[in-house]
């Protein structure tokens, strides 16, 4: 706060006037600065109303709009009934395909109705092969899902002849083939598989199996 000034004489007046004159035009200054920052404010917080004016509310229900609503998604009903199948269709550990199989050096197996003869074709390339499975590095769980799957694809997309590569089993403990039993059993279990036979050396020899397809009621 400034100190009071004391005039000494007449000669002192002149320059305590200008004192006085700077002083209040300093607050003159500050009060309009003052009032123009209030007018801001003001302005800002009443920016909506200012540019559209006067409101009213709505007086009844009736007068307010509704959007029309949403219609919810359609349902995925055919995949829904795809993996209910999937499902019911589930390969089974347990089965025994022993009985099944023909008893012969290669232990081939054909669906009841299919003659001798679709084995020995099958066994002599007949079918090209139009597709393969590698089951090399999957767990057993794994190795039954991409099974399932890759017959079902491929007999709804008209395949007819595919490979499957089940290994011969020489990097299993006792040198025993894990998955060739398994495989086998699981293939029996599938509709889609009329007959399979172990490939040809050629094709993998007792680390695989050729399997026929029955024919797609439909493609995709």
């Amino acid at each position: 706060m400034t100190a009071p000034l004391k005039a000494q004489s007449f000669a002192d007046l002149k320059p305590l006037r200008r004192t006085l004159q700077e002083q209040a035009a300093l607050q003159a200054e500050r009060e309009r600065l003052r009032r123009e920052a209030e007018q801001r404010a003001r302005a800002e917080r009443h920016l909506f109303q200012d540019a559209v004016g006067a409101v009213q509310p709505l007086k009844g229900q009736h007068e307010r709009h509704w959007p029309a609503p949403v219609p919810p998604e359609p349902l995925p009903v055919q995949r829904q009934l795809d993996e209910a199948r999937v499902l019911h269709e589930s390969l089974s550990d347990e089965f025994d395909v022993s009985t099944l199989l023909d008893v012969d050096d290669q232990l081939s197996f054909r669906r009841t109705g299919m003659g001798p003869d679709v084995t020995r074709r099958l066994r002599a390339g007949q079918w090209s092969i139009q597709r393969q499975l590698d089951l090399h590095g999957l767990r057993v769980d794994e190795a039954r899902e991409a099974l399932g799957q890759f017959i079902r694809l491929a007999h709804r997309t008209g395949l007819r002849c595919v490979r499957v590569v089940h290994g011969k089993g020489l990097g299993s403990p006792g040198k025993t083939p894990v998955l060739k039993g398994r495989v086998q059993g699981w293939l029996v279990q599938k509709k889609e598989v009329l007959a399979f036979v172990q490939a040809r050396p050629a094709d993998g020899g007792a680390g695989a199996l050729v399997v026929l397809l029955a024919p797609s009621p439909r493609r995709i």
